[in-house]
Parts: structure tokens; sequence; C-alpha cells
């Protein structure tokens, strides 16, 4: 295949067109899925209410939000955006704005970009942006007299009945091929990787490396190969500047082994040490978080200082950081 141009690539920068390297049977499975799902919502909710909700007419039942859902679920069921959470509560709490910002300031110009604005800002604190809930909220407002009828009605019909149809069958959907599963959490169980001796690992991961990797998952990957390739050259320059271990464990504080994806594991080392084993140094640790996350066991000082890469503590928002020097 030829290059592009130099203005054809400069077009191509600036209107951010993506390589999109999933093959074309996984296009066309997302294609089948979004097909399958919105068939799945109006069909269920028209035959859970076939006359309508409070008198609207039939034609109501169904969502126009849930087809940028279904985009989301089916094309991109790997996504952030695509989650159970972030599907229920964002088109939930979007109703719920958009709803009351109707019944506060009725047939105002500005009420439907209020109810979308605030839509969006809780989405963020509550961990559940799903841009479709931006529609859902909007529709609360500008739906009409049958949809403002129905008050806070409309957040069980059409809304939670819609979310609960797409999120059924995208599940089973999804569970039909291997290589997808939804949610995420059951893809990353099911997925085996080989171990790799540590001394193979030592390599410079390069854009190819990464368009090879992108092209092995034959998932579509929400983020750019630019923004993936920073992050890890910015992870990199702040793994520079950290000592490869602690020079001691701690009781009462959290380490991490510096692992990246599924490996990745945190310790939280115990305050008493083990009362039985045959050294009488060894501490008691408790996984928090990543692989293993619940067991319990216990090893030496110098043990746990060989695992560890570094001290972490937890912060705001429930991410993990590394604990700066005090």
């Amino acid at each position: 295949m030829t290059s592009l141009s130099p203005l054809l690539q400069s077009l191509r920068n600036w209107l951010s067109i993506e390589r999109n390297q999933t093959n074309h049977g996984e296009k066309w499975i997302s294609a089948l899925g979004a097909l399958i799902g919105i068939t799945v919502v109006y069909q269920l909710t028209h035959w859970c209410f076939p006359h309508g909700f409070g008198g609207s007419p039939g034609g109501a039942i169904l969502l126009a939000s849930m087809g940028a859902s279904a985009v989301l679920v089916f094309a991109v069921p790997h996504g952030a955006l695509s989650q159970p959470w972030s599907v229920m509560a964002g088109h939930l709490v979007s109703a719920f704005i958009g709803v009351s910002c109707q019944k506060l300031a009725p047939d105002q110009v500005w009420t439907g970009a209020l109810a979308v604005g605030l839509a969006v800002g809780a989405m963020h604190y509550l961990r559940c942006i799903h841009p479709p809930g931006g529609a859902t909220a909007l529709a609360a407002v500008i739906g009409g007299s049958d949809v403002h009828a129905l008050g806070y009605q409309y957040l069980l019909t059409p809304v939670a009945i819609n979310v609960a149809a797409i999120l059924v069958a995208a599940v089973l959907f999804n569970a039909c091929f291997a290589w997808r599963r939804y949610p995420v959490h059951l893809h990353r169980r099911q997925q085996q990787t080989a171990p790799v001796a540590s001394a193979q690992r030592r390599v410079d991961l390069t854009q190819e490396d990464f368009h090879a990797a992108i092209s092995q998952l034959n998932s579509f990957v929400d983020i750019t190969d630019d923004n993936l390739t920073e992050l890890l050259e910015l992870a990199k320059q702040h793994a520079e500047r950290d000592a490869l271990h602690p020079s001691l464990i701690a009781p009462g504080r959290y380490y991490s082994n510096g692992r990246l994806g599924r490996a990745w594991s945190v310790r939280r080392v115990s305050v008493t040490p083990a009362l039985e084993g045959p050294t009488p140094q060894r501490l008691v640790y408790a996984v928090v978080a990543g692989d293993g996350i619940g067991n319990i066991g216990h090893a030496t000082a110098d043990d746990l200082r060989q695992w560890a890469r570094f001290e972490v503590e937890l912060q705001h928002g429930g991410r993990w950081a590394k604990r700066q020097p005090s």
C-alpha cells in the first residue's frame, strides 16, 4: 500500500482519522450486535407495555439514545464508557436531571442545555460517563408533552426498561464470541498470558509494537496510538526516578510489585508478625488490589522487599500512587 501524500496525511491528522485494526468479521459482528440489541430493546419493552406509557403512544417506548448505547456496548464492548455501571447510572442519573430541569424551568430555551451540562458533571463525579446519557437528559426536556406528562416515571418507563434490555442483550451476545466478554472484567479473566522471563522483558517498546499488540486484540480500542505511546513514555520517565526496591519494609504500609496489567498487585504488611512459622521474622501481608486480591500470606521482610518495587498509598478516587518520601 502506498503512503499518503503529505497533504492527505496532514488532513488525516487534523481530522484525527485513526487506524481501525479490527478485521472485517469483527466489524460485522458489531453491526449484527447493534441490530439484535435494538430489536431486543424494542420487542421486550413493547411486549411489557403494548400501549405505551401513561397513555403516550407506543412509539415512545424506545429512547433514541439507545442507538448510541448500542454502538458502545456492541462495537466497543471493552471500553470504559461501555461498562454496565456507565450504561445504567449514566442513563438514569441523566434522566433524573433532565426531568428535574424541565419541572423547575419549563419552556425555557436554555433548559435543555442546563440538563445536559448538569448530567455531564454528575456522570463525572459518579464515575459513570456514558455519552448517550446526555441525549437521555435532553430528551426529557425536548421530548414533547407526552414525555413531560410522564414526570419522574420517565426514569422507569422507558429509561430503566430500555437500559435493562440492552444490557441483557449485550451480555448474552458478546458471550457468544471467545475474544469478547461483557462486562470487561469477564474478558480479563478469560485471557491467559504466557509467562515471559524477566530477562526477555528488558526491551524498549516501539510504536510498531503497539500496532502489533492492538491488532492482536481484534477489538476497537477507544484511545489513539499517540496517546497510548505518550502514556507509556511518561510512565517510563516516572519509573526511572525511583529506586528498584524499597530499602526497608515497614508494617502497616502498602507496597506494589510495579508490574503491568493483570500481574499488578498491592500488598499491605500487617503490624503484627506471624506468631507461627519457622522464622520469627515472618510478616503477615494481605493483597488489597490487583492480582490475588483478598489473599493473605506471610514472608520474611527481605522476601517482601525483593518482591516490592516501591511503596504506594491510596489516593482520592481509589487510585494507587507512589508514596513520596516525607
